[in-house]
């Protein structure tokens, strides 16, 4: 409990902010806090230090008295005490039994006990400690208070219709075409509001054959006001509809390539977690359509109509007109109102469907441990519980909102009976024409619809205004990490590392200390292994190296070049990584493969290459479809063994001169970890080499063993060097030697 916030502490999406050793304690706490009758291990110890081991497997060897348990293991120690040892191979049983049965039958199970203390010391007790991910145990702690750069900070709207019509230049002419079509169809009503005056006035002459005359004259001329209207409506929902769909592929990709180009302490906020940005991506790019296409069409329309059918009733009969004008007042302030309530609505809105699709994204990609917890129900409350305030808004405002356009629509009606009581009286009075009465009042009616028709889409508008300044906002930002005026570097002679002085704290976790006074060298060709207990901050060395992060203080350099004056890209790009949990793309294995290296065409005979020296060509070709294989979402098609020699080829393939191995046969079985290992020995020759270790067995031939703790090097040397030195390096390989 030595963390801040206690149990309260946030993980961070998908545990994100914890280590590996971490996570799968909370995950044997969960399971075990509910009593089962049927514990189910699946290799539940393999990402633990040894103290942490030791003390997980007495609890789960207590448990066990009290319940059936199912252990599936690599590591055999830790079931040795099995009542009932099954050993598999090719999908078959071929061995029951006990420990000391097994091994007295000379087996298979035998010959894995050998292989395992031959390449790990005691069987199974193969495994010292986690990996720490970029978040380690003492620097758990998530900033509570988040910084909503994002999110607090707003643009003019002006701004935002500016920068959407900048990002719309390509299409300028589709714009003006539609803007035109538009502008044109609008002026149909008012014409429309002409003519039908006129006819009016025709229908009341006794003459037949001025009826007939008249009454096909202003028939053509209706017809031309359709012919026209269906052309420029065309060309208007054609043309704005084209230049709208546009600007949302546009922006949707500039703010995905926005989101990639970002540093990875960016990630680690709250409010950037998968379901947020995805959220972002599909939603406000979608909602920017609405300052753009149709509602562009509309507003267009209306300023037509209602410029026209104004100046047309001032013109015909100006006092009517003022009179009729009386309700416009009304319905602007109510779209004042509408509009205003709608920007607050909107605002609330979005982030109550951020976080419901963040809690969806969890859910879904862990589906698996759901189901197996039972946890549905829980996850649909957490769902439903985040769209609550959503939900009370979207409420409120549709009682709001149905006012306003209830009155948006009735008020056409109350501007027909103003105009036509007093119409009546002048045409009493003043023995105006009635023609006039009808021009003026349809004219001005069409004026109403169309202010009607605005406030309709007013809401649409606001969302996209509010969905453009947050989007402007993302891509306006400036990552922390990027090139810099001195960033000109692109490779290096020698390739000595050098870490001076090294101080760092996670952007998101500033109450603690993940590195302090940290001093390492690493010479070209050389090997370095970074051992020590989980989150003491050996993955964090290899990400700062990576420049995933900056140090708050202290310089890491390459040949005596710091690396920020190095372009990242090409830093990047001699580096090849292995982490321990690999990240697979739902692409076909030789395109994951081929994507070690982006700065050119991979050939197959590179793909088969790498694989094969990651002892995974065999079984990639064993599948009918060969490198032509897709691996599903996060590779689910293959095993954590198989993934792991995927990825290690897919480092190879790039010829990376430095080399960073975050455990990298940690999920490998004996047999394959043996193969792969004999294949990374090779890959290492002539390379930097830095590796994050937790069996310590696979690191005694390294050329400098670091032990890292509480983010200080507090031993460092070769294996014989620390084992004679009797420090913390020879009581951890003493205690997996059981």
């Amino acid at each position: 409990m030595s963390l801040p916030n206690g149990y309260q502490t946030l993980v961070g999406q998908r545990g994100s902010q914890m280590s590996g050793g971490q996570k799968q304690r909370i995950a044997i706490a969960r399971a075990l806090v509910r009593e089962p009758n049927i514990l189910l291990l699946d290799e539940a110890t393999s990402a633990l230090d040894t103290n942490s081991e030791a003390q997980v497997q007495r609890a789960i060897d207590s448990i066990s008295k009290e319940c059936t348990t199912i252990i599936v293991a690599h590591r055999l120690s830790t079931i040795k005490n099995a009542d009932k040892i099954f050993v598999f191979s090719d999908g078959k049983i071929v061995e029951i039994g006990q420990h000391v049965e097994l091994m007295e039958r000379r087996g298979i199970y035998h010959d894995l006990v050998i292989n395992q203390v031959t390449v790990g010391g005691e069987p199974g007790k193969d495994k010292t400690f986690a990996d720490d991910n970029p978040d380690e145990e003492d620097s758990v702690v998530m900033q509570q208070e988040e910084d909503n750069d994002d999110n607090d900070k707003s643009l003019k709207n002006y701004s935002a219709i500016r920068g959407l019509l900048r990002l719309n230049r390509p299409e300028w002419w589709q714009l003006i075409i539609g803007a035109i079509s538009a502008l044109i169809a609008g002026a149909s009503m008012p014409v429309y509001a002409v003519v039908f005056g006129e006819i009016v006035g025709t229908l009341g002459s006794e003459d037949p054959v001025v009826l007939r005359e008249e009454g096909d004259r202003f028939s053509l001329y209706f017809f031309l006001i359709g012919v026209v209207s269906g052309i420029t409506a065309f060309f208007q929902w054609f043309m704005l509809g084209i230049a709208g769909e546009k600007l949302t592929k546009r922006v949707r990709g500039l703010m995905f390539e926005t989101v990639l180009r970002q540093e990875v302490g960016w990630f680690d906020r709250k409010e950037n977690g998968v379901g947020a940005i995805c959220a972002k991506l599909s939603t406000d790019a979608a909602n920017i359509q609405g300052a753009a296409g149709y509602p562009i069409m509309v507003g267009l329309n209306a300023i037509s109509t209602i410029l026209i059918a104004t100046g047309l009733s001032l013109y015909f009969e100006w006092r009517l007109a003022l009179v009729a004008l009386t309700i416009v007042p009304v319905i602007l302030l109510g779209t004042y109102f509408e509009t205003k309530f709608s920007q607050m609505d909107n605002y609330g809105s979005k982030n109550a469907i951020e976080n419901a699709a963040k809690v969806a994204v969890e859910a879904v990609a862990n589906v698996r441990t759901v189901v197996a917890m039972g946890c549905e129900e829980v996850f649909y409350t957490m769902y439903t519980g985040e769209m609550v305030p959503h939900y009370k808004k979207g409420r409120t405002s549709a009682h709001f909102r149905g006012v306003i356009l209830g009155l948006s629509r009735s008020l056409i009606y109350f501007a027909y009976g103003i105009a036509f009581f007093y119409g009546g009286h002048l045409v009493v009075s003043d023995g105006l024409d009635v023609r006039r009465v009808f021009q003026v009042s349809e004219a001005l009616i069409s004026a109403a619809m169309s202010i009607g028709s605005v406030m309709a889409f007013a809401p649409n508008f606001q969302k996209a205004i509010i969905a453009a300044n947050k989007m402007f906002i993302m891509v306006n930002r400036i990552p922390e990490i990027r090139d810099g005026p001195n960033s000109t570097h692109t490779g290096w002679s020698t390739g000595d590392i050098t870490y001076e002085s090294i101080r760092f704290i996670y952007p998101t976790r500033p109450a603690s200390t993940v590195l302090e006074n940290l001093n390492l060298q690493v010479l070209l060709g050389k090997t370095v292994a970074l051992v020590g207990p989980s989150g003491c901050g050996k993955s964090t060395i290899v990400q700062l190296l990576q420049r995933f992060y900056d140090p708050d203080s202290g310089n890491i350099n390459i040949d005596t070049i710091n690396i920020r004056d190095f372009k990242i890209m090409a830093l990047r790009s001699h580096m090849g990584i292995v982490s321990q949990e690999p990240n697979l793309f739902d692409r076909t294995i030789g395109e994951n493969i081929a994507y070690g290296d982006n700065t050119r065409l991979v050939s197959t005979d590179e793909v088969i290459q790498a694989s094969q020296k990651a002892n995974i060509h065999n079984f990639i070709a064993s599948l009918p479809l060969g490198y032509g294989t897709r691996l599903g979402e996060k590779g689910t098609q293959l095993s954590g063994g198989q993934k792991q020699r995927v990825a290690i080829a897919r480092a190879l393939v790039r010829n990376p001169r430095i080399l960073l191995l975050d455990e990298a046969t940690s999920a490998l079985d004996t047999e394959s970890e043996k193969v792969v290992q004999t294949a990374l020995d090779e890959a290492k020759l002539g390379r930097t080499c830095i590796t994050i270790a937790h069996r310590l067995t696979t690191i005694q031939d390294s050329d400098l063993i670091c032990v890292v703790n509480k983010g200080e090097i507090i031993e460092q040397g070769t294996h014989q060097e620390l084992l004679d030195l009797g420090g913390l390096y020879h009581k951890l390989y003493t205690m997996q030697r059981g």
